[in-house]
């Protein structure tokens, strides 16, 4: 996940940056692919420690993909640009004739550039078309969900993805409300319909619940989970950052098959979390969970 202070200026934070970097063990002459470039941070970095070495830097938000190469264009010669989801790897790895690669990271957090873009439909702090789509040129948006789905559907999907226990009292309220066309509107129909318990906004749950099945991101979490230990060469490391249990849950679980069946090594037997200093300096991280492993 990356910070950025708007769309006209944005501004890099991207977590836990030391510790993935340590993680992938960077070498000068590697190959290496970041899959969710998002705002060039990581890309950056990585491309940075390069030398005769070659970074593939993949997001499929193509807004973001444009500000990552003008985030890295000092080192533009060491990286080739993909626009694509988890699931065109392969397609880009053979776009560009790389057989296999010493590292993978993947980053799956939302930017700031995205949750302060009012107009892209992820923030509900600020009011905007409900979309989500990271890429705009394709798939339904969160408006087609808000207002099309049954109510035990739109009820079933917040409780599942957003592991929102009101969800029966939300998606009613919603349907109650329709046509939904506002991210602001959306926010306020969830709020009346239940009360605030803590410090995050009812409606965030719900939000997160939209975003995860608009980009159909645990679908191609999975894909990503299967297809990436065939593109790693022997020592090769790949490493994850997750903001949410259901993303982590899943990363665990592969990343523990893999050492039980003897292809790869663990290399976090523990979970990896921001130190305090960045929680302070950056409180998106908070959520932050890094785990890495190395391929044998």
């Amino acid at each position: 996940m990356e910070e950025s202070s708007g769309a006209g200026n944005p501004r890099h934070y991207s977590v836990l940056l030391n510790e993935s970097l340590e993680y992938l063990a960077v070498r000068p002459d590697g190959i290496y692919v970041d899959l969710t470039a998002g705002l060039g941070g990581h890309t950056r970095a990585i491309a940075q420690r390069l030398t005769s070495g070659l970074l593939l830097a993949c997001d499929r938000d193509a807004e973001s993909l444009r500000l990552a190469a003008v985030h890295a264009e000092t080192y533009r010669e060491r990286i080739r640009f993909f626009h694509g989801a988890f699931s065109d790897l392969p397609k880009a790895l053979e776009r560009y004739g790389i057989p296999a690669v010493d590292g993978v990271l993947a980053d799956l957090g939302v930017s700031r550039f995205q949750l302060s873009s009012a107009e892209r439909g992820f923030s509900l702090m600020a009011d905007g078309p409900l979309d989500m789509r990271m890429n705009r040129s394709e798939g339904v948006t969160a408006a087609d969900l808000v207002n099309e789905l049954p109510e035990k559907a739109l009820a079933d999907l917040i409780y599942q993805l957003g592991e929102e226990r009101r969800s029966r009292r939300i998606s009613r309220a919603i349907v109650r409300a329709r046509p939904i066309l506002t991210t602001g509107r959306l926010a306020k129909v969830v709020e009346e319909a239940v009360p605030r318990t803590g410090r995050l906004h009812p409606a965030t749950q719900t939000f997160m619940a939209l975003r995860l099945e608009v980009n159909r991101e645990l679908e191609e979490l999975d894909r990503m989970l299967r297809i990436v230990p065939a593109c790693l060469r022997s020592r090769g490391r790949w490493v994850v950052l997750t903001f949410m249990s259901l993303e982590d849950r899943k990363v665990k679980e592969a990343f523990r098959s893999l050492a039980h069946a003897g292809k790869a090594k663990l290399l976090t037997k523990h979970v990896v979390r921001p130190r305090a200093e960045e929680v302070e300096e950056n409180t998106a991280s908070r959520s932050a969970k890094l785990r890495a492993l190395e391929w044998i």
